[in-house]
C-alpha cells in the first residue's frame, strides 16, 4: 500500500524553499498531497498561486496539488495520509509547529514529520518574499523556475 503524507500550508508564494522540501518528502513517500489551507492569519491564496503549484508539478504523479478548508486533521483522514510534513528553517518555526504536531497527535493520532530547511534555502520566507514582490522587487530568485 503507498504511503500518503499531506504537505500543508498557504503557500502564499510558493518558493523554492517549499520546492526543496517537496523534493525530500517524495524521498520517503510515495505520494505527497500538496494542501493549500487557509489561514486566517494570513492574506487568502489566489486561484493564481494555486494553479501555479498545479502547473509546477503537472508531470510529477507522484504529487497531487489541493485546496482546503478547515482542520488539516481532518484531510488527513479524509485522503488517508500517513502523516503531516512540515518544513522548519529556524527555532521559531519548531517552536510554533511542535505546538500544532503535539495537538494533531494528541487528539487525532496524527504523526508530524518536521525537515530541516537545507542551509541555502533556510532564509527564504513567503511572509518575506510576499513583501518584497507587494513593493515591486524582483523576487524571481526566492521562487521555483515555473513562477
Amino acid at each position: 500500500m503507498p504511503k500518503t503524507a499531506i504537505f500543508p500550508g498557504s503557500f502564499s508564494p510558493f518558493t523554492k524553499g517549499h520546492e526543496d522540501i517537496v523534493k525530500r518528502a517524495l524521498l520517503l513517500f510515495d505520494h505527497l498531497i500538496i494542501a493549500i489551507g487557509e489561514n486566517s492569519l494570513k492574506e487568502e491564496t489566489s486561484t493564481e498561486n494555486i494553479q501555479a503549484i498545479k502547473d509546477l508539478y503537472a508531470n510529477d504523479h507522484r504529487i497531487t496539488v489541493m485546496a482546503y478548508k478547515g482542520l488539516t486533521a481532518d484531510l488527513i483522514k479524509k485522503q488517508n495520509a500517513t502523516c503531516i510534513i512540515r518544513g522548519i528553517r529556524n527555532e521559531t518555526d519548531l517552536a510554533y509547529e511542535q505546538e500544532i504536531a503535539k495537538v494533531n497527535y494528541t487528539f487525532f493520532g496524527i504523526e508530524t514529520i518536521f525537515l530541516l530547511a537545507s542551509p541555502a534555502l533556510k532564509e527564504v520566507s513567503s511572509s518575506i518574499v510576499r513583501e518584497l514582490k507587494k513593493y515591486g522587487k524582483d523576487v524571481s530568485n526566492y521562487l521555483p523556475e515555473s513562477h
